[in-house]
Order: structure tokens, then C-alpha cells, then sequence
């Protein structure tokens, strides 16, 4: 027969194994929730790293994503880049006569830039911006992203204004080999004067955001080179380069805004 002392040792040995049963169920839980928030937070990092990547250069959503912006790499704060998303709708048919010239001009409230296009060498490139303009895409758009170091681009063509934006497709790479081959540190010299795609760091993700090169800068053979600025519209981007990034940084908003007031492109 149990005595009474054996019974108020056994009740408590058994309250003892259910208290640290639930001690471990309760750190089992915990792990789980803890592990669900990490995961969640690399999601929301590498989401935020695609934007940023924006030179690196990306489009959005609504009429377009794609991010690009400058940085010492075209997916970092100083390459143009537009965030990742998924294209939505197919790319424009081609429309264009490969063998003409096309200029791309840009009516800015700092004044005009025009940009003769090598529809030659990037087909894709130039009858995607034709199809664009065509439809008033660039129109009343800001230009979001200047870097004063590292790189030294202008950024435009997000219909956003935030880097997020793009036109709800992509185009294909296109004379990526146009600058050289790439050095031991894996860049080649974009030229000032050179107008290029921005993308989110992966093959073929450009969309509508684009940038303008204002003074030599060095970043990997990966974006588009499709144009070049004329003399008159590489002062304006100097100009506004010169007036630096709102609140003294190095890469952000130009403090002189740019709005494209009107896109075209035409045939020359």
C-alpha cells in the first residue's frame, strides 16, 4: 500500500515532468516563431537589396518595374537598378526599322537632353523606349536617383518616382560587349555621355528605368549601353549633378529635381 509521503512524492514528480514539458513545448514554439521571423526578415532584406540595387536599375508595377539606380555596382547604391518583379505583360512587338536612326529627346524642367539611339545594336532596347514615349510613358516622370560617388549617374524612366517602377515587362540584354572587356576587377568604363538600362542585377530584367552618365565611372559589363547625350543635354546632367543629393548624401534624390516634361522618340 502507498503510504501518503510515497503519494505527495509521485504527484510531485509528475507536476515536475509536466512543468518541463511544457518548458519545452513552450521553447519549441519559440524556435518556430523565431525561425518564421527570420525567414521573413531575409525576404524583406532581399527585397530591400533589389531596390537598392536600383543602379542597380528596376521597374515596378502599375505601368512598370523596373529599378535601377547607381552605385559602385549596377546592384549596388551606386549602379542603376529598379526593383525585381515579375513581368507582366509581354514585350512590345517590334516596330522599328533596325537599320535607321532614332532620337530619343527629353524636355526636363532643367532643360533639354537629346539622345541619339543605336537601334542597330539594341533593337529591343530602342523599340521598347519608341513604344513607350509613343504612349506618353515618360511624361511628367521625376528623374529619382543621382550618385555623387563611386558612380556618377543619373537616374530616370520610373514612372514612380521611387525607384520601384517600371513597365510591367522586360527586354532582353543587348550590347553588353560594346565597352571592352571587362578588367581584373570585373568593370569596364562607361563613358560620360552614355545612357544605359538599369536592372535588378539579374540577366535580361531591364524595363523602362535608364540612366544617364555624367562622368566616366566604372561598373560590370551587365547593362545595356543603348545611347548617347549630346553636348548641350551632358551640361544639363552636370548641372544638376553639381547641386548634389538632398541632404548632403552621396546617392538619393538630386537636390535640383528633374521632371521629364515630355519623352519622345522619333526617327530620324
Amino acid at each position: 500500500m502507498v503510504s501518503s509521503d510515497q503519494r505527495r512524492r509521485q504527484l510531485a514528480r509528475e507536476k515536475y515532468a509536466r512543468q518541463q514539458q511544457r518548458r519545452q513545448e513552450a521553447h519549441q514554439k519559440a524556435r518556430r516563431r523565431n525561425t518564421v521571423i527570420a525567414a521573413s526578415l531575409a525576404v524583406v532584406l532581399a527585397a530591400g537589396g533589389a531596390v537598392y540595387a536600383s543602379v542597380a536599375l528596376t521597374d515596378g508595377e502599375d505601368k512598370g518595374s523596373d529599378n535601377a539606380a547607381a552605385s559602385d555596382t549596377p546592384s549596388n547604391s551606386a549602379a542603376p537598378t529598379p526593383s525585381a518583379s515579375e513581368p507582366k505583360t509581354p514585350e512590345p512587338a517590334m516596330a522599328i526599322d533596325k537599320k535607321a536612326t532614332y532620337t530619343m529627346s527629353l524636355k526636363t524642367t532643367r532643360g533639354d537632353i537629346g539622345i541619339a539611339m543605336d537601334a542597330a545594336k539594341t533593337p529591343h532596347t530602342v523599340n521598347s523606349f519608341k513604344h513607350l514615349a509613343d504612349k506618353k510613358y515618360f511624361d511628367g516622370t521625376k528623374c529619382h536617383r543621382l550618385t555623387t560617388e563611386g558612380i556618377f549617374v543619373l537616374q530616370c524612366g520610373d514612372p514612380k518616382g521611387d525607384g520601384t517602377g517600371g513597365p510591367g515587362y522586360t527586354i532582353p540584354d543587348e550590347n553588353l560587349d560594346a565597352l571592352g572587356k571587362a578588367g581584373a576587377n570585373g568593370t569596364v568604363t562607361f563613358p560620360a555621355g552614355t545612357v544605359a538600362m538599369a536592372n535588378t542585377g539579374q540577366p535580361g530584367s531591364g524595363g523602362s528605368q535608364f540612366f544617364l552618365v555624367y562622368k566616366d565611372t566604372k561598373l560590370p559589363p551587365s547593362y545595356t549601353p543603348f545611347g548617347t547625350i549630346d553636348p548641350a543635354g551632358l551640361q544639363v546632367v552636370k548641372d544638376v549633378a553639381a547641386g548634389g543629393v538632398e541632404g548632403g548624401a552621396k546617392d538619393g534624390a538630386p537636390k535640383s529635381a528633374v521632371t521629364i516634361e515630355k519623352g519622345t522618340v522619333t526617327k530620324k
